[in-house]
């Protein structure tokens, strides 16, 4: 089992991300921080534990950051989202008072200094790893991975022209966090998470499975679908977040290529990853770039993790595909 910090700002992806995570076998889950991005992190903080009490894992710890980020003013996505993260379908739940604690950063600092096998899966902007950079400069050196969703290379942005949410909502942390590694960071850009749609077909799996899991996963998309189509005119919904788990289990999911990135920090492309695939300054590479996917192999693994028991199911389901 690998150890890994689930970095996030849940989020109806990010959520189907944790379920992944949680129900994979090679994952160790050691703690959650919450950074703030889709919704503010006390929101984030709440949707984290709904997913982990689903599962039946309030073992896990949670750390919230802060809505501060390096520069910007926070933008969240509630737009995308629902006002509570979660596609406004949910009841609101009793949280004990010890399972949210603060400290995100400090968290991060001291796990990853008294570790050398602790791996980061970050599924929103990177706010919480930079602040952790600008207190300890090599701390980052000490993770064994660190899996990024976020980016754009060769398709066009989520919120912008040219920018992938993720990282316009703190550009400035983007390079903090690049400038300062030691080994590639692994990026699952929206090139490949665009071709992770949960189609009608899926959620229509999903309600006939008549368990508790699935049912949390076809409410909450709802709202997702619903702008999906209104803003993409898409039948479904790109679920992003699940693939950078995926991924960080079965790498040979997706393809990709070793090279340098920086970000846009101002401006009309702000946020813009500048991707510098013909080596044009000679620096180092910090950025393992993943430009395909297999999206059946995927939606296999996702079904056959969470849904175990429904194995014969999910094969035949994907024979459609």
């Amino acid at each position: 089992m690998k150890k890994v910090i689930i970095d996030c700002d849940p989020g109806i992806d990010d959520s189907l991300a944790l379920i992944l995570a949680l129900k994979s076998p090679e994952l160790d889950v050691i703690g959650i921080t919450i950074c703030a991005g889709n919704v503010p992190v006390e929101l984030g903080g709440v949707n984290a534990y709904k997913v982990l009490k689903l599962m039946n894992r309030e073992d896990i710890p949670i750390y919230l950051g802060d809505n501060k980020l390096l520069k910007r003013e926070l933008v969240t996505a509630q737009d995308t989202h629902g006002e509570d993260g979660l596609g406004e379908v949910l009841p609101e739940i009793e949280i004990p008072e010890e399972a949210i604690k603060v400290g995100a950063v400090d968290y991060l600092i001291q796990t990853l200094k008294n570790s050398e096998d602790v791996s980061i899966i970050a599924l929103g902007p990177l706010t919480n790893l930079a602040k952790a950079v600008e207190r300890e400069k090599d701390i980052l050196k000490k993770a064994e991975r660190i899996v990024s969703m976020g980016g754009v290379f060769r398709t066009n942005g989520n919120c912008s022209q040219v920018a992938e949410f993720n990282y316009w909502v703190d550009p400035q942390s983007v390079n903090v966090v690049f400038e300062n590694v030691d080994k590639a960071i692994e990026l699952i850009p929206l090139d490949v998470t665009r071709k992770i749609v949960l189609t009608p077909n899926y959620r229509e799996y999903l309600r006939q499975m008549k368990n508790d899991v699935a049912q949390f996963i076809y409410d909450v998309t709802g709202f997702y679908v619903d702008f999906h189509w209104m803003q993409e005119r898409t039948l479904g919904c790109v679920i992003n977040d699940p693939l950078a788990v995926a991924y960080f289990i079965k790498p040979e999911l997706c393809k990709g290529v070793l090279t340098h990135l920086e970000c846009v920090e101002d401006g009309p492309a702000m946020g813009q990853s500048l991707i510098d695939i013909g080596d044009f300054y000679r620096r180092n590479p910090n950025v393992f770039i993943n430009t395909e996917v297999d999206e059946k192999e995927f939606f296999n693994l996702f079904f056959k993790r969470v849904f175990p028991e429904n194995i014969k199911d999910t094969e035949i389901v994907l024979k459609g595909y």
